[in-house]
C-alpha cells in the first residue's frame, strides 16, 4: 500500500519549504492546583509549580506534519487520504490524527521540540483559571470550542484561552510526554513532575472531536499504547525556555 502514497509525499515534498512550524506561546512561570479529589485517577488534587515553557499555540496540522514525513521519508500516519477523518492533503490547516505516540515524538525532536509533560500541558489548558472544568470555564460552548462528532476543524478557529492557547478543550485529544500511573498524584513532586519513569501506556490529554463532556475536562487522565494511532489523537510541542 506504500506505492499509493509516494505521489502524496512528493508533493509535500515540493511544499515542505513553505510550511512553518507551529506558532509557540510562552507560558509563565506559576502554581497551580492539578487534579480534581474524588475516587479516581486525577486525585488527589495537588500544588504543581512549573518553570515557564512554550508551548504551540495551536495543533500540529497535515500540512506540517506532510513536511515532516516528506523530509524524513516518514511514512504518512495511518489515516492518510481518509476524507471522514480529514486527514490528509485536502486539509492542511485540519490537526493531524492517526500518529502514535513514537511518531509524535519524533515530530517535536525533528524541530528542536520535545511533548509537554502532562502538569505542562494542564497548567497550559486552564489557562490561568482556577478549579475549573474546560479551558474557558465551566460549561462547554460550542461557540469557544470544536463542537464533538462533526470531524476536526481547522486549528485556530475558535477562541483561544487565558495563555493564548487554541483548542486546549476540543478538536484532538492529544499526547504528552509522560508514562501513565493511576497512583502517580499521590506521589508526585511538587516542582516540574517528570512523570512515571516508566509504564505501560502514554497519558493523552484533553478533548477531541469525538470526546464526551465528562471526558474532555482539563484535569480528565485517560491514556494509549505508545503505538497506538486514533482518529480522534493528535499533539502539539512544547520547549524549555532557554
Amino acid at each position: 500500500m506504500k506505492w499509493m502514497l509516494i505521489p502524496v509525499l512528493i508533493l509535500a515534498a515540493a511544499a515542505a519549504a513553505a510550511v512553518e512550524p507551529t506558532r509557540q506561546v510562552l507560558i509563565p512561570a506559576g502554581s497551580f492546583m492539578m487534579g480534581k479529589d474524588g475516587e479516581s485517577d486525577h486525585a488527589p488534587a495537588h500544588i504543581v509549580e512549573l518553570d515557564a515553557f512554550y508551548l504551540d499555540a495551536t495543533e500540529v496540522t497535515n500540512a506540517q506534519y506532510a513536511a515532516f514525513c516528506a523530509e524524513t521519508e516518514t511514512d504518512p500516519p495511518f489515516f492518510w487520504g481518509m476524507q471522514a477523518f480529514h486527514c490528509g492533503p485536502d486539509y492542511p490547516d485540519h490537526p493531524v490524527v492517526g500518529v502514535s505516540w513514537y511518531d509524535a515524538r519524533n515530530y517535536a525532536e525533528w524541530l528542536g521540540r520535545r511533548l509537554p509533560t502532562e502538569a505542562e500541558w494542564e497548567y497550559a489548558a486552564r489557562g490561568g483559571l482556577v478549579g475549573r472544568n474546560y479551558s474557558h470555564g465551566d460549561t462547554l460552548n460550542a461557540v469557544q470550542y470544536a463542537p464533538t462528532g462533526n470531524g476536526t476543524s481547522p486549528v485556530g478557529g475558535y477562541p483561544p484561552n487565558g495563555f493564548g492557547l487554541h483548542d486546549m478543550t476540543g478538536n484532538v485529544v492529544e499526547w504528552v510526554s509522560d508514562w501513565y500511573d493511576r497512583d502517580y498524584y499521590a506521589a508526585a513532586p511538587i516542582f516540574d513532575p517528570p512523570g512515571p519513569g516508566a509504564g505501560k501506556f502514554k497519558v493523552i490529554r484533553g478533548g477531541g472531536w469525538k470526546t464526551g463532556p465528562a471526558c474532555a475536562r482539563v484535569y480528565h487522565r485517560t491514556a494509549l499504547q505508545s503505538n497506538w494511532v486514533d482518529f480522534n489523537v493528535g499533539f502539539r510541542c512544547a520547549r524549555n525556555v532557554e
